[in-house]
Formats: structure tokens, sequence, C-alpha cells
């Protein structure tokens, strides 16, 4: 049968918004271990301003949810309380810093692996809180995932100079406090929504205008301000990279919106998916970030166990809401 002009139009829409989102969040990817990475000037001085790349995403962030919510997006009047955006944003943030820090100490495809476990502290806490249930195939899917990041992290005993030691370095320290931070958010956006239907652009602009007072106190106790401000006078195209890095993040989002509004959450988890997976290839083959035979397994499990948990991993009928379970 003939594909009419509405569903060819569907088609289309999708691979425009599915697009939107792979390129972006490639090029943000790109960008960021470039960003992290170079080695700048005769000196070779690292980029360690963490809390500065972060505090010029929110920026970014909250000027274009502010422009969705007056122009694109009317979500009525948010009745959220104060405090819920308050600790969610500062958890939001401590995930992000602690993430942008650790690629001093470790490549992009581990982090990019590492933080695939997102889910497993978002569950772990939902349990812990007698808010949530699982079926059995979410769990299998979960461990998928928990060996696949363990096959990709594993140090061998013959490591390289630039990872010998083994064990637990900086990074995967780091790594592991961005993943804790990301359950305790989950967490408090689960309670958000719960008690206020919290709406989507409410809570991406609250959460980077409290991000952004939390981190311009940081920036000026810490000094990182004024010795970030000397880096750029030094190395001036940064600045270029970080704007145009904090544009991409917040694209990004709108693709994502739109995508999940038009045709929900699996095909946009599904898409999200497969760019995280190009997103370490690209790694690979623009940085010179090797991989082993066991982490390419390891990175496969992990990008297997996503996509089967977004596709079959849905949350059972019955969900824990203060002690009486109720139909979704």
């Amino acid at each position: 049968m003939a594909e009419t002009p509405q569903s060819f139009l569907q088609t289309a829409k999708f691979f425009i918004y599915a697009s939107g989102i792979f390129f972006l969040y490639f090029y943000y990817g790109i960008l960021q271990e470039t960003i992290t990475r170079t080695r700048y000037g005769e000196e070779k001085e690292k980029f360690t301003y963490s809390l500065a790349l972060v505090f010029c995403q929110c920026i970014v962030n909250a000027i274009y949810a502010k422009i969705m919510g007056k122009f694109f997006l009317d979500q009525g009047e948010d009745t959220t309380r104060r405090v819920y955006y308050a600790s969610c944003s500062l958890t939001y943030l401590l995930a992000m810093v602690a993430s942008n820090m650790a690629l001093q100490w470790i490549n992009y495809p581990t982090q990019v692996v590492g933080k695939s476990c997102k889910p497993i502290p978002v569950m772990v806490l939902g349990v812990i809180l007698g808010r949530k249930s699982y079926s059995w195939k979410k769990y299998v899917f979960i461990l998928m995932i928990v060996v696949g990041v363990a096959l990709f992290i594993y140090k061998d005993s013959k490591a390289t100079a630039s990872t010998a030691g083994g064990g637990i370095g900086l990074g995967e320290v780091l790594l592991v406090l961005s993943l804790t931070m990301d359950g305790l958010t989950g967490a408090v956006q689960e309670r958000m929504i719960a008690e206020s239907k919290t709406k989507s652009g409410h809570m991406m602009l609250n959460m980077n205008l409290f991000s952004i007072g939390y981190l311009a106190v940081a920036l000026l106790v810490t000094g990182e301000l004024f010795t970030f401000v000397a880096f750029v006078q030094r190395f001036p195209e940064v600045m270029t990279k970080m704007l145009i890095f904090s544009v991409c993040s917040a694209l990004g989002q709108f693709f994502i919106f739109l995508m999940v509004s038009e045709y929900g959450p699996l095909p946009c988890s599904i898409v999200t998916t497969t760019r995280k997976f190009f997103t370490v290839l690209g790694s690979v083959i623009f940085f010179g970030n090797e991989l082993s035979n066991r982490q390419w397994g390891g990175t496969f499990l992990v990008f297997a166990g996503l996509t089967l948990d977004a596709m079959y991993g849905k949350t059972p009928k019955k969900e824990i809401k203060d002690g009486k379970a109720s139909k979704e």
C-alpha cells in the first residue's frame, strides 16, 4: 500500500527530530572532550574550570527555557515548592560538575559508558524510598548494564602508563559521585511530579536558575572565576567552544521534547541510546581513544541493556505511593 502524505510527513518529522538529537549531542560530546582534553599554548595548559563550563551551560539552558515558555510552550502556572527546585538543582549541578571534572582523569568513552548506569541509582533509590516496584526483566537489563560497565572500566594488570595502577582512580570516583547525584535528582523530580504535576519547562527553567545562583557563589568562593577569566584571555577560542557546546545542549533538549511529545518516550530512548554509542565511536575515531576487545564487548552489553530496558523494561502497572498500591 502506498504511503499517504500524512504518514510520509510523520516519518519525515521523526527523522528530522532524530537527526537533531543525534548531531547536536554528537557535536556536544566532541566539543566537551575537545575543551577538557586539549593542551593549550606552549605550556600545554589543561582546562580545569568545570564550574565555569557548567555555569555557561546553565545560563544558556535557562535562557532557552525562558524563551520556550514565553513564546512556544505555555504550560500554565507553576505550583511546585521552591525547596524542591533548590534541592533538585543542587544534586543536578553536582552531577554535572563531577561528570565534567572526571574527564580530567578518564577519557570520554569511559564517561559515556559509565553515565549509562544512570538508571541504576534512580531505581535503587526508588526501591529504598518505597515508591517503586520493578519487573524481573528490568533487573536483568540493569544487570547487563552493570556487567558491561564493569568490563569496560576494569583495568588490566598490563595496563598502559596512562591507566596503570589498577583499582579505581579519581576519575571513576567522580563518575560514581555523579551517578549518585543523578539518582537523588531523579528521586526529587519524581516527588515534584507526584505532588505538583511539575511541567518540563518549569523544571528546566527553575533548576537552571538555582544552579546559576549556586555556581556564582562557588566561582567566587573558590576563586575559579578569576583564574578562568585569565585563562580565556590567554585562549579566547575556548569561550567560543563553550558557547557552542551550551547551545548544542539546549537545542538538543528541544528536539528531545518534540520527539517525546509526538512519538513517545520509547522511540526517543532508542534514539538517544544509539546516539551515545556513536558518540563513543566518534571519540575513538577523532581522539584516538583506543578500546580493547573487552571494552568493546562491555560497550555493546551496556547499550544492549539500555535498548532492551527502553523497549521491555516498563514499570509494572502497580506502583506504591504513600503506602498504597495505585494504577499508573
